[in-house]
């Protein structure tokens, strides 16, 4: 419930950078390049790191993906990334929704 929420933070050779979610054209010098990206809520989470050498005038796309929740970690890569914790996340709702649904019941009982 954290991933579409909360604006990933990015760091491209140890510089903060304003990300966003969707497409973003980032201009760094070449040579090699670390970036880290992570999202924070309650605490640091979904962290993940990539390591590449750019070329001079050269066009490289990477790709985060913050996890469904934030007991797990990011994915990152060159190519778009599936989002992780996807069945802990259903889990979770489906605990909640059962959880619901015998809170309406106890008190629509107690009135009626």
């Amino acid at each position: 419930m954290t991933s579409n929420m909360i604006t990933p933070t990015v760091v491209i050779n140890g510089h903060h950078i304003g990300a966003h979610y969707g497409w973003q054209r980032i201009t760094v010098p070449a040579g090699p390049v670390h970036v880290d990206a992570f999202a924070q809520w309650t605490r640091t989470y979904g962290q993940a790191s990539l390591d590449f050498q750019l070329a001079a005038g050269q066009c490289v796309p990477v790709f985060y993906a913050a996890p469904m929740h934030q007991f797990s970690t990011g994915s990152i890569g060159h190519v778009r990334q599936q989002r992780k914790g996807m069945g802990p996340f259903l889990i979770i709702m489906a605990v909640l929704a059962v959880v619901l649904a015998l809170v309406v019941t106890l008190n629509l009982r107690a009135l009626g």
